[in-house]
């Protein structure tokens, strides 16, 4: 199994273990299954593993928060298959040659692999901001070539592909019976949008490329074509067999590559190896942007960079697992401004506990209704009541049961853990930004307000109390003494 035990001590670590087997005994997971449109079972193909891959970025840019929302929903899926005990393979590719790869380093007069090594860089940084974990592969389109030409010979050889007289490979779409089954879409629906532009050499407008030609000074790799370079959705169906096999259980991306990738990838895939490609897909909502489609040329495209030099981290994760996978999410500073109080919430729960010694909660009541959110596809949004009816419930233990505060607390930041949140000291996110102002000042105040209050000088410590409001500090008073923390 693969679970995160290593820093327990013995005794806990095969507590955690009979945990682990437990909650697979009783998970009841069910799945979205774009490809039926229902709710499934989750039964992998082999017990206790599964094989999962999710169509990563096309590296030439940085990137937005559209993708963190693809990253974060997948981190999130992943992180809960493995609390239940299942040992994850999960494959998420880089796209590393492209046209638009091309363009971009063209217009910058550069190598098109300095540019992707340096966005790679970049997208690793933005992931580690974001709390989201490596895959445990990473394949890139060009140290798979020779896997890409080998899946073209055999479509080719099975007459669902073809070379045209300019070089070009194109999948025949007619040969395949149940294109646009993922998409629920039909030939003839397809044939009216369909065109071809010009130099391509299609049989038919709904063809689409496997290969295309290069001319010598450009790009590319030799084949049994002539020199080119790959298409875009061979490229997927290459990585993911050659990583996982012919079948594996989960294929996951964002909604908008549902058609025409996701189709082509099992088109392409079924036809050359004979098999059921994945049998289950999942499909991540679209960001909006104050209810509009986030666009460059809307001018309401943000990259995570942006948005992480105004907001911390932990409160766009927040933003981005508070809703369920699959629903828009519409992407505001207000909803930000909301994620951030939402989270000082749970924090300000965690307050002045150390769950260092704590005992683990295992099987409770809260557990159980976690388990039950998050088995019905992900819900993360009803996981993430739990975790609020969860706080409640500790900050009334703190004063009269504090054993029982420090189980609870404990098992907030466990469950917090799957969801990628309250992994931070409370101390430190709540005092975050602390550091621009005069924290010697501010003790200074608290105490001469403190010592007002035993004066019962009423005038001075509401004067006091007036002057940290204006410095936007938040005093909690309690048994143990005065905090402070900056308001957001």
């Amino acid at each position: 199994m693969h679970c995160d035990i290593a820093g327990l001590q013995p005794h806990r670590q095969f507590a955690r273990l009979l945990d682990l087997i437990e909650n697979m005994k009783n998970s009841a997971l069910k799945i979205h299954n774009t490809l039926t449109r229902k709710k499934e079972a989750f039964v992998p193909a082999e017990p206790g593993k599964v094989k999962m891959y999710v169509c990563g970025l096309t590296v030439y840019d940085y990137s937005h928060i559209g993708h963190a929302r693809m990253l974060v929903a997948f981190d999130v899926v992943v992180k809960y298959l493995r609390y239940l005990g299942y040992q994850v393979t999960y494959v998420r590719n880089i796209t590393d040659i492209d046209d638009k790869i091309l363009r971009r380093a063209n217009e910058n007069g550069e190598y098109f692999e300095d540019l992707t090594a340096r966005f790679i860089d970049a997208t690793h940084e933005d992931e580690a901001a974001l709390f989201v974990a490596r895959p445990d592969q990473e394949p890139r389109a060009t140290a798979h070539i020779s896997e890409i030409i080998t899946m073209i010979e055999k479509l080719i050889a099975s007459d669902h592909a073809y070379r045209a007289d300019n070089g070009d490979v194109y999948y025949a779409v007619r040969q395949f019976a149940d294109y646009g089954k993922l998409s629920n879409k039909n030939l003839d629906e397809l044939l009216a949008g369909a065109r071809i532009e010009i130099g391509e050499l299609k049989r038919d407008p709904r063809d689409f490329a496997l290969w295309k030609a290069a001319s010598d000074d450009e790009v590319g790799w030799d084949s049994p074509w002539g020199y080119g370079r790959p298409g875009w959705h061979i490229e997927c169906s290459a990585m993911s067999t050659c990583c996982l096999g012919d079948s594996f259980d989960i294929h996951g991306g964002g909604s908008d590559l549902m058609f025409p990738h996701h189709e082509n990838e099992i088109a392409q895939s079924e036809a050359a190896t004979g098999k059921p490609f994945a049998r289950y897909w999942m499909h991540n909502g679209p960001v909006r942007v104050d209810n509009e489609k986030m666009s460059k040329s809307l001018g309401n495209f943000f990259t995570v960079r942006e948005v992480l030099a105004k907001y911390p981290a932990e409160v766009i994760r927040y933003l981005l697992v508070a809703s369920h996978y699959r629903s828009p999410i519409n992407y505001s500073d207000q909803g930000l401004e909301q994620a951030a109080t939402a989270l000082e919430r749970l924090y300000l729960a965690l307050r002045g506990i150390d769950i260092s010694t704590a005992l683990d909660l295992a099987n409770s009541r809260y557990e159980k209704a976690f388990r039950e959110a998050m088995d019905d596809d992900f819900n993360s949004a009803e996981a993430m009541g739990v975790l609020f009816d969860l706080a409640r419930d500790l900050n009334k233990s703190k004063e009269q049961e504090p054993e029982q505060a420090g189980k609870l607390a404990r098992l907030l930041v466990r469950l917090g853990g799957i969801l990628g949140i309250l992994q931070d000291s409370p101390e430190a996110f709540l005092n975050r930004g602390s550091d621009k102002v005069d924290g010697a000042l501010i003790d200074s105040l608290i105490a001469q307000r403190k010592q007002a209050r035993a004066d019962k000088n009423w005038a001075l410590a509401d004067e006091i109390r007036d002057r940290l409001n204006a410095m936007k500090v938040v005093v909690e008073d309690g048994a143990d003494g005065s905090r402070w923390r900056i308001e957001r």
